[in-house]
């Protein structure tokens, strides 16, 4: 009996002790929550993460670019970077560069182009580090003989880096394009300043306790003792580079170099002049133009004008003869100054002088922000660009023909035009007719032609004529001469993105900002919008016909219209306008503006942040695609001989269509 009671009273105790000990776990656990909770108050969320081994998607770069718009020395190799990636050298004064290791943007590296490269020790790693900010994907973390990895912010704002600033305590500051500036110390990611939450950033310099920062539209910045100035006294308020001397503080500008003496204006060098990079060399600030070359400027003399007077400019502050081409970045390499000059490396020696140590073949494409892509009859490619015009690639030779002019130089779609012989192209200040062949302008129509707008966003052909889509309504371009449909004769809005027609049929699909139109011989039979039908999105912005072989009704096949919106994917409509639910990988997707093309495999839809979108039609499928990009921002299509031509904001690039899903 004893030993029973004796035994109870143990198990009371074991049980009182284990209800303890689980109170006092529970209150730990809760403190150290609760610690980490404050802890982690204000950090920013983010992963650190290795990047996958290259695979072979398939994808080629149509012309890869290698023009490099920064650089760095680092582990005794040269770092070049732009675009097309990143491209090493074997650093060598004595021998020429040689051909590079190739880290390429989309197979080796993230789908963005890299904007700047700088070395640095940080927290945490034992090893120095060369450090890549991606116009997009956050921040690349190399070094020699180990896997990149990636720095990638929770918020999208926050991967579009633009400066970065090593600091000797091992943080970093990270400036961005629209979220202001960053601080990473190894662990944590943070604002650096509530105060700078929100500032366009384009340069550092500096360090943690004095530190420059300029912007992009608020001038330059002064943080020192935990205060902030503002400086906005200069020749203008945009910032491309800060550099610091005993001399006093550099900023460049568009309109001059402001030198800075205890964060006032003391001067202007070179005013009127764009400055686009700076670099010390000595006594000597040399200015980057990207346009006029390099100029060299002693900062022991007063040629350069004072604050009231900024009109004039000496021989000394605009030579002559530049001392190079087009230079858009400086760097050093231990004591050797660099200038990288678009697809060029030039080395500065003692004497001041510049020498060629690589020279890349210049690049058939203009611009690499790709806008329009259409085949002509005799297998020219036509390019447009958002804002340099037209490249008419010869596939073949590999060499282009550039267009550009007051009315050609924003291009929306490029058509060809089987009645014409011509290609047509939609662009920002009219349609512009082009001969086939010579690639000349046979004709410009605009608003005093009787078009409803001069901007045209979009063209197609139907049985009565050429149908234009424009920010104003609908133009169709009739025997009997323009005629135009607007909200008044019942169009969603009048605000067309894109259209879908066939020559031998009356109909067209609108896309508009306010839904989709269903127009019959330029009369309106029908709105899908927002109120009357199950659309998630209003704003229409691409559109392509798809016919359905083995389905028939009392009218042939059914055919169905998938409709690419703005925030809401694709969505496919049928003849009668009804909404066909179907399988969507990105149904938050923004569809860039006449991003479809049908092949009689898939139907390829190019988006705005999510990659390329490809529809099987043998399984009604979709795919989502994003390895092998150069870039997620997919913005046309092309296709001939098998081959998918796809355009991004970062250049070009082909692939066998056999390959894809």
């Amino acid at each position: 009996m004893r030993k029973v009671v004796a035994g109870a009273a143990a198990a009371l105790l074991l049980a009182g002790i284990s209800t303890t000990c689980v109170v006092i776990y529970r209150i730990h656990h809760s403190l150290n929550a609760l610690r980490r909770e404050v802890a982690d108050e204000g950090n920013l969320a983010f992963t650190l993460t290795r990047l996958p081994v290259a695979a072979n998607t398939g994808f080629e770069p149509l012309a890869p670019a290698n023009s490099f718009t920064t650089g760095a020395g680092f582990a005794g190799k040269l770092y070049l970077a732009g675009p097309g990636g990143i491209a090493i050298y074997n650093n060598s004064d004595s021998q020429p560069l040689g051909d590079p290791h190739w880290l390429r943007t989309g197979p080796d590296l993230p789908p963005a182009p890299i904007v700047q490269l700088r070395t640095a020790r940080l927290r945490g790693p034992v090893v120095p580090l060369l450090l890549a900010a991606t116009q997009g994907q956050g921040l690349l973390l190399i070094s020699p003989d180990q896997p990149i990895q990636q720095l990638l912010p929770a918020d999208p704002a926050l991967r579009d880096i633009t400066a970065i600033l090593p600091l000797d305590s091992g943080d970093l500051l990270l400036g961005t394009r629209r979220a202001g500036l960053l601080l990473y110390n190894g662990t944590t990611l943070r604002q650096f300043s509530p105060t700078l939450g929100q500032l366009p950033i384009t340069a550092l310099a500096g360090s943690e306790s004095d530190l420059w920062i300029g912007t992009r539209t608020r001038g330059a910045f002064h943080w020192h003792a935990g205060q902030l100035d503002a400086i906005d006294n200069l020749p203008d308020l945009q910032i491309e580079d800060i550099a610091i001397s005993p001399q006093g503080v550099f900023a460049a500008t568009p309109l001059g170099v402001a030198q800075l003496t205890d964060a006032h204006l003391a001067r202007v060098l070179a005013p009127g002049l764009f400055a686009h990079a700076l670099a010390l060399d000595g006594p000597t600030l040399l200015i980057a133009t990207l346009d006029e070359g390099v100029h060299a400027v002693p900062l022991n003399t007063h040629t350069s004008t004072n604050v009231s007077s900024r009109s004039e400019r000496t021989a000394v502050e605009r030579p002559a003869a530049p001392a190079a081409p087009p230079v858009t970045h400086f760097f050093r390499s231990g004591a050797t100054l660099f200038a990288i000059a678009s697809a060029s490396l030039r080395r500065h020696d003692s004497a001041g002088a510049w020498h060629t140590v690589l020279s890349a073949p210049p690049q058939p494409l203009t611009d690499n922000d790709i806008a329009a892509l259409s085949f002509a009859p005799d297998g020219h490619l036509w390019i447009g660009t958002f804002d340099r015009g037209i490249d008419v690639l010869d596939l073949a030779t590999g060499h282009a023909t550039h267009i550009e002019d007051e009315h050609v130089f924003c291009i929306n779609r490029i058509v060809p035009d089987a009645q014409r012989h011509t290609m047509d192209v939609a662009t920002a200040n009219g349609l512009v007719l082009f001969d086939q062949a010579r690639s000349n302008a046979r004709q410009i129509l605009t608003r005093r032609d009787g078009l409803i707008s001069d901007q045209i966003t979009d063209i197609a052909f139907t049985r009565s004529g050429t149908a234009l889509a424009t920010p104003a309504g609908i133009t169709y371009l009739t025997a009997s001469g323009p005629q135009s449909l607007y909200v008044f004769q019942g169009l969603a809005n009048n605000h067309v993105y894109a259209l879908s027609a066939e020559p031998d049929s009356p109909r067209v699909f609108a896309g508009t900002l306010g839904g989709v139109s269903i127009v019959d011989d330029q009369t309106v039979r029908q709105n899908i919008t927002l109120r009357n039908s199950s659309l998630q999105r209003n704003w229409i912005t691409a559109i392509a016909r798809v016919p359905q072989s083995g389905q028939q009704d009392s009218g042939g096949s059914v055919d169905l219209w998938f409709v690419g919106t703005y925030g809401g994917g694709v969505i496919q409509i049928d003849a009668s306008g009804r909404l066909v639910p179907s399988q969507n990988p990105a149904p938050s997707a923004v569809i860039n503006p006449n991003a479809i093309l049908r092949t009689t495999q898939h139907v390829f839809a190019g988006s705005l942040n999510d990659g390329l979108l490809v529809y099987s039609l043998a399984t009604h499928r979709w795919t989502q695609i994003t390895a092998g990009l150069p870039s997620r921002n997919v913005t046309a299509f092309a296709a001939r001989d098998g081959q998918i031509y796809i355009g991004t904001a970062n250049g070009i690039l082909h692939i066998s269509e056999a390959r894809l899903p």
